[in-house]
């Protein structure tokens, strides 16, 4: 009797799963039957192969975000006040015209 709402009314998919920001599971309310997005960005039907595929795409996706974020246990690296700051006097600078 799950299925018969999905028959007359059509599927009520949901989120279930972000993968990536590009990739997501979905779920039907009613009969939870299960899509994702294939390769050529095209809903399909979860098989093992795609959860397989969807669970490394989720690592190589998560290792690179934790990558990209810098870390805060690191210490910033200071300021060296014993260098100068070199200072350009605009009027020795050459300009070249075509």
């Amino acid at each position: 009797m799950k299925n018969i709402h999905c028959k007359v009314f059509g599927h009520d998919y949901r989120v279930s799963r972000h993968v990536t920001y590009h990739v997501k599971e979905y779920t039907c309310k009613n009969c939870q039957n299960q899509l994702t997005v294939n390769g050529n960005g095209y809903l399909t039907e979860l098989t093992p192969k795609f959860k397989e595929i969807n669970d490394v795409l989720e690592r190589i996706h998560m290792k690179r975000h934790m990558k990209s974020i810098p870390s805060t246990s690191s210490p910033e690296p200071k300021e060296d006040s014993s260098i100068p700051t070199p200072i350009i006097d605009p009027s020795k600078l050459l300009v070249f015209r075509h």
